[in-house]
C-alpha cells in the first residue's frame, strides 16, 4: 500500500480581481560522457500526483564474471540527478551508465546499450522523478550488444521492482478573503485540511478584512473550498494559483 506524501504544485487562477492578484503573486514568487536527451525539458513538470521511490536502493549481479550494481534514488529535478550521481558513481569502476526521465549516459559503453535500457527500465515501471546509476566492474569477458543491453536494462528492472514506492500529490496555493470575525471559523477548516504554509495579508483596501493564503492537497482544494463556504456562511472569494 503506497505511503502518501506531498509537494508544492500549481493550478489555475479564477474570481481574480485586480487589487488582490498582486497580493498573490508576490506570496507564490526561489572524461566528459555522451549524454543521450530524451526530452527537450531538464526539469520533471508538477503534476498533481506521481509515484516514486521512498529511499535510495541497490541491486547487484555477476555477469559472465563482471559485476553490475544498479542504484536508484528519488529525485527532483536535473541538479538533483547530478548529485545523486556524484554521491553513488564509483571512479574506480569501468563504467558508471545512467539515466532518468530526460537523459540517459553510456560512459563508454558502445552507444545505446547502457544509458538507453536503463533509462526504458525506469519508463516500464511507471514510476517518476527517479534516477538509476549502474556500475560495472569488468570480469574479462565481452558481453556484446545484444548481452550489454540486456545486463544494463535487467539489473535496473530488478532494481526497481524491489524498491518501496510512495505516491506523491501536489499542494496548490490558495487564498480567500474573510473578515475578522470569521478567521476562527475559517482556521478551524485550514486545520481539518491539513494545509501548510499559512499567512496573512492584511492590506486588502477592505477595512475589516484579510487574506489567508496556504496549500492544500491538489485533489482537495475543491471540497476544502465547498467547506469552508458551508461555515462562513456567507459569500467569500477565493483566489487559486
Amino acid at each position: 500500500m503506497p505511503v502518501v506524501i506531498t509537494t508544492p504544485g500549481y493550478r489555475y487562477c479564477h474570481k481574480v480581481n485586480h487589487c488582490l492578484s498582486a497580493s498573490i503573486s508576490a506570496l507564490y514568487t526561489a572524461k566528459k560522457p555522451m549524454v543521450t536527451t530524451a526530452s527537450s525539458s531538464g526539469t520533471p513538470s508538477n503534476a498533481g500526483a506521481f509515484t516514486t521511490i521512498k529511499e535510495t536502493v541497490t541491486f547487484e549481479k555477476e555477469i559472465k564474471k563482471s559485476k553490475f550494481i544498479a542504484i536508484a534514488g528519488p529525485i527532483s529535478n536535473e541538479q538533483s540527478a547530478h548529485s545523486f550521481l556524484n554521491q553513488v558513481k564509483d571512479p574506480r569502476a569501468t563504467h558508471n551508465c545512467w539515466a532518468y526521465k530526460y537523459r540517459s549516459n553510456d560512459d563508454g559503453e558502445p552507444s545505446g546499450t547502457a544509458g538507453k535500457p536503463i533509462h526504458s527500465a525506469i519508463v516500464s515501471s511507471g514510476l517518476d522523478r527517479i534516477m538509476v546509476v549502474v556500475i560495472r566492474y569488468f570480469g574479462g569477458i565481452k558481453l556484446g550488444t545484444g548481452g550489454l543491453v540486456r545486463a544494463y536494462g535487467g539489473v535496473a528492472s530488478e532494481c526497481l521492482r524491489n524498491a518501496p514506492t510512495c505516491l506523491v500529490k501536489s499542494k496548490v496555493p490558495m487564498g480567500v478573503e474573510v473578515p475578522f470575525d470569521l478567521l476562527g471559523v475559517l482556521y478551524h477548516q485550514l486545520q481539518s485540511f491539513e494545509v501548510e504554509d499559512i499567512k496573512q495579508d492584511y492590506d486588502t483596501g477592505k477595512d475589516g478584512t484579510t487574506m489567508v493564503s496556504f496549500k492544500v492537497e491538489f485533489d482537495r482544494s475543491e471540497k476544502l473550498e465547498e467547506a469552508i463556504k458551508a461555515n462562513c456562511s456567507r459569500e467569500l472569494v477565493f483566489y487559486k494559483h
